[in-house]
Order: C-alpha cells, then sequence, then structure tokens
C-alpha cells in the first residue's frame, strides 16, 4: 500500500522527478539530493512501510541483496574506498521521513565524514544484565 501523503512514495513511485540509478518491481533507488559524499543514494520501497519494523522478512532480505548488489558496482564505478549503509528507526535513531529508506554511502579517504558512535563504557554486571534480558 502506498501513503498519499508519504514524500517517499512520491518519489519511490515516479510521482516526483529523481535522479534514479535502478528501479525494478519493488524499489527505485535514487540519488540522495543532500548527500553525505559522491554517490551517496538511497534504496526506497514503492510500498509504504514507515520504518524496519513494518517492513516485511521478504522486503528486509531483498533491500540487503540489491545494496550488497549496488554497492558493489558503485565501488567499482566511483572508485570509493569503503561503504556505510546506513538505516535509521524512529525520531531518536535519527530518522527524519517515516518510510523506510537504506542510504548507501560510498566513502572516500579524507572524506571528512564522520558516521558513528562514542563508545561507552558498561560494566561487566551491566552487559551480563543485557545479555541476560536478550538471551
Amino acid at each position: 500500500m502506498k501513503d498519499d501523503a508519504c514524500i517517499f512514495c512520491k518519489l519511490a513511485n515516479g510521482d516526483i522527478p529523481t535522479r534514479t540509478i535502478y528501479e525494478d518491481d519493488d524499489f527505485r533507488v535514487i540519488l540522495d539530493n543532500a548527500p553525505a559524499t559522491k554517490g551517496h543514494a538511497l534504496i526506497l520501497p514503492k510500498e509504504h512501510y514507515a520504518n524496519l519494523y513494518e517492513l516485511p522478512d521478504d522486503v528486509a532480505a531483498k533491500v540487503f541483496i540489491l545494496a550488497k548488489k549496488l554497492m558493489t558496482e558503485m565501488t567499482k564505478k566511483l572508485n570509493c574506498d569503503g561503504f556505510n549503509i546506513v538505516q535509521n528507526n524512529g525520531e531518536t535513531a535519527g530518522q527524519t521521513v517515516f518510510h523506510f529508506h537504506l542510504h548507501l554511502i560510498p566513502r572516500y579517504k579524507n572524506d571528512g565524514q564522520l558516521i558513528g558512535w562514542k563508545p561507552t563504557s558498561p560494566t561487566d554486571d551491566e552487559l551480563n544484565e543485557i545479555r541476560n534480558a536478550l538471551a
């Protein structure tokens, strides 16, 4: 199902012009208009899912197969030195558009981007408590 109010549904389904680099029945892949680096692209499902929690398992599998295919091709054609694959879920995690999308971000030596996090220092007891809650 598509959401008529969703800008990414409109982009994914060709209602708004994009710089499309790949398209099939399930996805459109477009260049990001505010890229982190040269070649930064977004994988957009044509159906509306707000986030990864809503994404059906078969669609999730297809997303990562497509991501691998595209980043392999992009690495060859753009001569990048590495790749970040980024996907945010929820406002606190940095999601600003609530239509699932996967960022493909080519990385270049000295590109100036800092995509990461500040490591914390949990105690052994805290780590054990978390493991016990999740195991």
